[in-house]
């Protein structure tokens, strides 16, 4: 997310106290308040109106030099995270016909969502999860989901497939990338003879036209798949417009 020259020179002038940002120069007027506070909160800042600064879990320089020497800071949506919706989870779940005592894969599994879904549609369901990103995978860690587990954080894709899973169950990464097709192509290997990968993707797995979609679209056809569209606006709630489906392609006979 890019920071602009406003918000930038009012972090260049702050002052800081081991976890505390204190902003100098005054009353600031409301648009570029919004745009800072906003700035601090991806940032990992929190305001605190009794200590009269915003408030980090660790070094507050620290917190904001990355910004000062980039001109941008980092949110999970840079990532293409969006956390999916219980209803979705559910849904997608569903699809995946878990039995009990399943071993269930989530790649890139952000804040759980498919994980809690999978381990509440059977019994002594195991999860294994990946995750990229620090945060998401800390909230992972909370969830102390049963018979789970969780690798350190990092990239899925560099994941040396292992094809021991009944069911992959999986919210790609959104971006222009491609990387939701990548993500899937992946888990694929992941899957043991008879098992069932489902993943939510955007919808444009249906209509593209470049070498790499329609290859995919080739996959989910060989295999006997299928490509279900998910009502407008899904995802509304995790900060995206983008309309999406849920993708079901069997293991490799």
């Amino acid at each position: 997310m890019k920071v602009d020259n406003e918000v930038m020179a009012l972090l260049s002038a702050s002052r800081t106290e081991e976890n505390k940002l204190f902003i100098t120069g005054g009353q600031l007027d409301k648009s570029l308040y919004q745009r800072l506070d906003k700035t601090l909160k991806a940032a990992g800042g929190k305001w605190n109106t009794k200590a009269k600064a915003h408030l980090f879990a660790g070094d507050a320089a620290d917190a904001i030099e990355n910004i000062l020497m980039t001109g941008e800071v980092t949110v999970p949506q840079d990532f293409g995270f969006f956390p999916t919706p219980p209803n979705v989870a559910k849904q997608a779940a569903d699809l995946a016909m878990i039995g009990d005592g399943m071993m269930v894969l989530e790649p890139s599994a952000g804040r759980g969502a498919l994980a809690v879904a999978a381990n509440s549609a059977a019994v002594g369901v195991m999860v294994d999860m990946h995750e990229l990103l620090p945060d998401n995978h800390k909230a992972l860690i909370d969830l102390k989901l049963p018979l789970s587990g969780i690798s350190e954080p990092g990239d899925f894709l560099q994941v040396e497939p292992k094809p021991i899973y009944d069911r992959v169950l999986m919210n790609p990464p959104f971006d222009k990338k491609r990387s939701d097709i990548h993500h899937v192509v992946h888990a694929l290997k992941f899957l043991k003879p008879g098992g069932r990968l489902v993943a939510i993707m955007p919808s444009g797995v249906t209509f593209r036209d470049d070498a790499l979609t329609r290859d995919f679209r080739g996959i989910v056809e060989q295999r006997g798949g299928s490509i279900e569209t998910l009502p407008e606006a899904s995802f509304k709630q995790a900060g995206t417009m983008v309309n999406t489906v849920l993708v079901v392609i069997p293991a490799a006979a």
